[in-house]
């Protein structure tokens, strides 16, 4: 590589037809570059130029490597165009990574509309709750509810969702409608398999914590199959606020417990930190960002 830098430096120098010049375009000083051409006239073991205080002079071994060394700097400069092209052209795949619920709730819509929009890039949707490495595994983008410190991954706010307390009319109709959290006692709740603390349900209210301990016979690591076991009446769950628009509005289960907050999470989008995205990551990164902003108030309601 150090011998190809040499070659191009080389090539710039004559084109410039000095030092000082030459030495500006390439960001060195004219010691660095004297000695770099040094250095190529010691690898070929020739003399390239005879240098005066006005003029350069090729050699004839110069002369004969100089089309060398501009092919040289053409042939770069065409990569670094065809990577531009590249990089700003609205085409191609780009791989995400999105949580499972979040994924089957506004995806299909999202992309659906996206897609119109930019008919030229395909997305490719990984839905899954496990962490993955994007770098690692190939992914452009991913939507997550944490972000560790990790100075390789750029983290912008998509979305904040709470937990909500809900059942079935049925199911409150045949066990009554808990009025407090320590209610809950005693009813037959739904469980998070994916949270390691499933069986304790937390609760705020003027800035006092409430932990109450709850049972079921039924749980799940999937908030769909959750939200359709309250659906049928099997329980009380704890859902994401954004999973609850439509039931909620139409009846089939009810926001339990109103009075006491649950926990909010934060949603992000992450990309791989890196100097510029390409045009089609870019694009689906403001989409959604947009899309989420202004869906948000909907979501907020809740």
């Amino acid at each position: 590589m150090s011998e190809m830098d040499d070659l191009a430096a080389f090539a710039v120098l004559i084109e410039a037809g000095s030092f000082t010049l030459a030495a500006q375009q390439l960001g060195c000083s004219k010691g660095q570059l004297s000695k770099r051409i040094s250095q190529l006239e010691a690898q070929f073991s020739v003399v390239l130029l005879h240098r005066t205080t006005r003029r350069l002079n090729l050699t004839a071994a110069g002369a004969a490597l100089l089309p060398q060394a501009q092919a040289l700097v053409i042939q770069v400069d065409r990569s670094r165009q065809a990577l531009a092209r590249l990089k700003d052209d609205v085409a191609g795949p780009v791989r995400m990574t999105v949580p499972v619920s979040l994924g089957e709730t506004f995806f299909d819509g999202l992309l659906l509309e996206f897609s119109r929009q930019y008919p030229q890039v395909q997305v490719e949707v990984d839905l899954s709750n496990n962490y993955r490495d994007l770098a690692r595994d190939g992914f452009d983008l991913a939507v997550r509810s944490e972000v560790a410190n990790d100075e390789r991954l750029v983290a912008k706010p998509l979305l904040a969702w709470h937990e909500m307390t809900c059942a079935s009319p049925a199911y409150l109709q045949q066990y009554g409608e808990p009025l407090t959290p320590a209610d809950l006692v005693g009813h037959r709740c739904l469980l998070n398999s994916h949270y390691s603390g499933r069986e304790e349900w937390l609760y705020h209210q003027q800035h006092e914590l409430l932990r109450v301990r709850v049972d079921g016979t039924f749980a799940s690591n999937h908030y769909n199959l959750l939200k359709k076991a309250a659906l049928v009446g099997a329980g009380i769950a704890r859902l994401p606020s954004y999973l609850l628009q439509e039931e909620l509005a139409d009846g089939r289960l009810r926001w339990l417990l109103r009075d006491y907050q649950t926990r909010s999470m934060p949603m992000y989008l992450v990309h791989p930190y890196q100097g510029g995205l390409p045009r089609r990551t870019q694009v689906l990164a403001d989409y959604l960002v947009g899309w989420f902003k202004r869906n948000g108030e909907a979501l907020d309601r809740l």
